[in-house]
């Protein structure tokens, strides 16, 4: 069976910056990306630390993401080698050819801690429903978190006034994807002319359509234009 829960509001959309020039606690929680495209140096307390953790935190270094959970590290003498984060490699000779644990893998591994850096699947982007910029999927519609509606997540038909449960963002356009029954895309449909043509497309579901507490899997899928769903707050889950 479901039951209702709340789910946390739509984050601030002001930016600031911490004492240290790096985001502050709110930018980390909401993965808003932090301007690091100038080589510097970091600063925490490095009492007792191995040499190569110490390099990694004080030597300026300019990092980049490339996709594909791959960072281009340039340090200050110009040198550029390539970190491939997820598989803990570098191109270095340190680690090519030490084995070891390079300052770069150790940089990049400390900005993405930061949120100075987006972590590996996920890239800088502008989000196509608030505008803000945040760290967004590689793969799929430009949706940050908070625009992103999860599956279970109560929305308003704004339409009909009908409540609906999502079941997925699809990320295709809705005037790329065609309604079977219908014989016409999604975009065309009626009631969606006033919606973007190229808005992602969302399935949903009535969720009480079967009763109270029947799972949404069982239910029929309806195909909606993203924009057309107001967030109401709220999601159901599997109690079970």
């Amino acid at each position: 069976m479901t039951h209702l829960e709340n789910t946390a509001a739509s984050p601030d959309p002001t930016t600031s910056t911490g004492s240290d020039g790096g985001p502050t606690a709110s930018d980390a929680r909401h993965g808003r990306p932090h301007d690091a495209t100038a080589k510097r140096a970091l600063a925490p307390d490095l009492r007792g630390a191995d040499e190569r953790t110490i390099r990694a935190w004080t030597e300026p270094m300019a990092v980049t993401p490339l996709g594909g959970g791959e960072y281009a590290v340039e340090s200050a003498s110009g040198t550029g080698h390539v970190v491939d984060l997820p598989a803990g490699r570098c191109s270095c000779p340190d680690h090519r050819i030490r084995g070891e644990r390079c300052k770069h893998l150790r940089r990049v591994a400390i900005e993405v801690n930061r949120h100075e850096l987006p972590p590996p699947g996920r890239l800088a982007g502008t989000c196509r429903v608030c505008g803000e910029t945040r760290y967004l999927p590689e793969v799929g519609p430009a949706l940050c978190d908070a625009c992103r509606p999860e599956p279970g997540a109560l929305v308003t038909d704004r339409e009909t006034g009908d409540l609906l449960a999502v079941v997925r963002v699809t990320g295709d356009r809705a005037d790329e994807t065609t309604i079977e029954a219908a014989g016409t895309t999604v975009a065309d449909y009626h009631n969606n002319a006033g919606y973007p043509r190229d808005d992602p497309v969302v399935e949903a579901v009535y969720p009480f359509s079967k009763g109270v507490g029947h799972p949404l899997s069982d239910l029929r899928r309806y195909q909606f234009p993203l924009s057309r769903l107001e967030a109401r707050g709220e999601r159901l889950v599997d109690a079970r």
